[in-house]
């Protein structure tokens, strides 16, 4: 994005080869095709414009003289994207998302460093075999683990208590782990499952639940409290959605760690559990939604889908 003058504000209307040519010594380090898959903010991105990405992505990647693929992407649902990327498609080739913190008309935009780091990642023998990847700020995440963890700073992407997977220091790229938890959920179809987020909070009512189910949604992700806890009412109306056929999953809003069936209150991991909800271990809700969506395209008992949260 660049500041529209006229609106005295950023918008997307930077294109693939303007960003390119910003970024000094790119050609060193890799011959560079372009394709513009859209030029949008990251908010306006929905599971059709992954399943579009998906296949651009999967295009470029059958062609022999493609080393990887970089995606520019904004950075609000970059992670969502990457999730999605990283459980859909099929490669040994590197896959890296890149994003920007700041725009392009403030004086330290942080896209073009951000570009040549992930093109030096895409092109390392290294970055083979390692799932899609998210390099901002020189650091390099597993797109499992990876969240935007504040508003502005460029180092805003962190992968928690896992830790990034290596860096970038100059021209070298450094791995100092791989990614271990990786699965393969391929598309069966292009119209994904509708799969709503309810968040639990202080009061809540199950209210979100109930019109979750009644405007016909195919599984729930509740953004529980803690281990996974939520109060009485929220619990009858998991409750109702199980039983007339809605899949629900329990995350948390906490940061970290992953949610667990401990507690045996109404409304306790434990009651939900033996309710039959499925519980997300340490996936966030945006990622637990991906999850879901590609597993309920596949017509799996509660018992297999719990299998994909924990494998």
């Amino acid at each position: 994005m660049r500041i529209d003058p006229a609106l005295g504000a950023p918008v997307p209307t930077l294109n693939a080869q303007e960003l390119i040519s910003k970024v000094a010594g790119l050609g060193e380090v890799a011959r560079i095709s372009v394709q513009s898959f859209g030029n949008l903010p990251s908010d306006y991105m929905n599971p059709a414009l992954w399943s579009e990405l998906r296949h651009a992505v999967a295009s470029a990647l059958l062609r022999p003289d493609v080393a990887g693929v970089v995606v520019a992407h904004g950075t609000d649902t970059l992670e969502e994207a990457a999730w999605f990327l990283d459980l859909t498609l099929d490669s040994e080739k590197p896959i890296v998302l890149v994003g920007a913190q700041r725009n392009a008309s403030e004086p330290d935009f942080d896209g073009p460093g951000n570009l040549l780091s992930g093109v030096r990642v895409c092109v390392s023998s290294a970055a083979r075999g390692k799932g899609v990847l998210v390099v901002l700020n020189n650091q390099i995440n597993a797109a499992r683990d990876v969240a935007k963890t504040h508003t502005a700073d460029v180092e805003a992407f962190q992968s928690g208590a896992h830790g990034f997977l290596g860096v970038v220091e100059g021209d070298r790229v450094v791995f100092s782990r791989a990614p271990l938890r990786q699965q393969l959920l391929p598309v069966i179809s292009e119209v994904l499952p509708r799969v709503e987020i309810v968040v639990m909070y202080g009061g809540a009512t199950g209210s979100m639940v109930t019109a979750a189910v009644n405007d016909g949604a195919k599984g729930i992700v509740v953004q529980a409290l803690g281990l996974g806890n939520v109060n009485a009412e929220m619990h009858g109306a998991i409750v109702d959605a199980i039983a007339r056929g809605v899949v629900v999953v329990i995350s948390t809003r906490v940061q970290r760690g992953r949610v667990r069936p401990v507690y045996g209150f109404v409304g306790g991991g434990k009651t939900l559990r033996d309710a039959g909800a499925i519980f997300a271990d340490d996936l966030s809700p945006q990622k637990a939604r991906i999850l879901l969506m590609l597993a309920l395209q596949r017509s799996l008992a509660a018992a297999e889908i719990q299998g994909l949260f924990d494998r």
